[in-house]
C-alpha cells in the first residue's frame, strides 16, 4: 500500500490517493479542490481510481469530487448525516449522486483491493468518518496532531468530538494517523502528548 498525500486549496486540506502497488487500483480520499493536481497524479502513475471516501461534507474535502468521480468513474462514498440533502446548510455543499452510497459505522468496503473500515466519529460534523486500512487511519477534521477539529461550526459537538476521540484512542493496535490538514502523525504520540485525547480519556 502507497499513501500519497496531495495538499489542494486555500484550506491545504489533505487529499490522499491509497494505491494497491500489486493492482495499481487506488482510492482518493477527500479531494477538497485541484481535481487537475489529482488527476494528474492518476494519469502520471498510471492508477485506475475505483473509490472516493468523503471523511466528512465541508466545501474544502468535497470541492474537487464531482470532476474526479466523473472523470474516473470512482463510486462516491459520504456519510447519509453530511449529504447536503440531509444539512441544507452552506458548509455542506455536496449531494450524493444517485450511484453513490452512503456508508455508516463498521461498515468494511473493498476496493482497489484493499479492505477499508469505517468508525463514525461526530464532532466536527454529525457525518464525519475515520477509515482504517492496514495500519493507517485517515481522520479527517476529527484528530489532528496535537489538536483536533473544531466544533464550533452547523452541526459540531465538543460533547460528539470527546466521545470520538475516546472511540479513536480506544482501538486496539498502533496506526499512523494522516489527518485532513496538516502534517501526519501516530495515534500513540496523540494518546500520549494531545490535550483533547487525554482529556476524552480521562472522561
Amino acid at each position: 500500500m502507497l499513501i500519497k498525500t496531495l495538499s489542494v486549496g486555500e484550506m491545504e486540506t489533505n487529499c490522499y490517493v491509497v494505491t494497491n502497488e500489486n493492482t495499481l487500483h487506488a482510492v482518493v480520499i477527500d479531494p477538497g479542490d485541484e481535481s487537475n493536481t489529482i488527476l494528474d497524479y492518476l494519469e502520471d502513475n498510471h492508477l485506475h481510481c475505483d473509490a472516493i471516501f468523503l471523511t466528512h461534507g465541508h466545501f474544502d474535502h468535497v470541492g474537487a469530487v464531482a470532476a474526479v468521480a466523473e472523470e474516473t468513474g470512482a463510486v462516491i462514498y459520504l456519510n447519509r448525516q453530511d449529504d447536503a440533502a440531509v444539512r441544507r446548510s452552506f458548509h455542506f455543499p455536496f449531494s450524493l449522486p444517485s450511484d453513490g452510497k452512503n456508508y455508516q459505522d463498521g461498515d468494511r468496503i473493498e476496493a482497489a483491493g484493499m479492505t477499508f473500515e469505517v468508525m463514525e466519529t461526530p464532532g466536527h460534523t454529525p457525518g464525519s468518518v475515520c477509515l482504517k486500512v492496514e495500519d493507517a487511519l485517515f481522520t479527517g477534521d476529527t484528530l489532528f496532531r496535537g489538536s483536533c477539529g473544531r466544533t464550533d461550526l452547523d452541526g459540531g459537538s465538543m460533547d460528539d468530538m470527546m466521545q470520538s476521540l475516546k472511540k479513536i484512542c480506544s482501538l486496539e493496535g498502533e496506526f499512523e494517523v494522516y489527518p485532513g490538514h496538516m502534517e501526519a502523525t501516530s495515534l500513540l504520540r496523540e494518546r500520549l502528548f494531545n490535550y483533547y485525547c487525554r482529556r476524552a480519556m480521562e472522561n
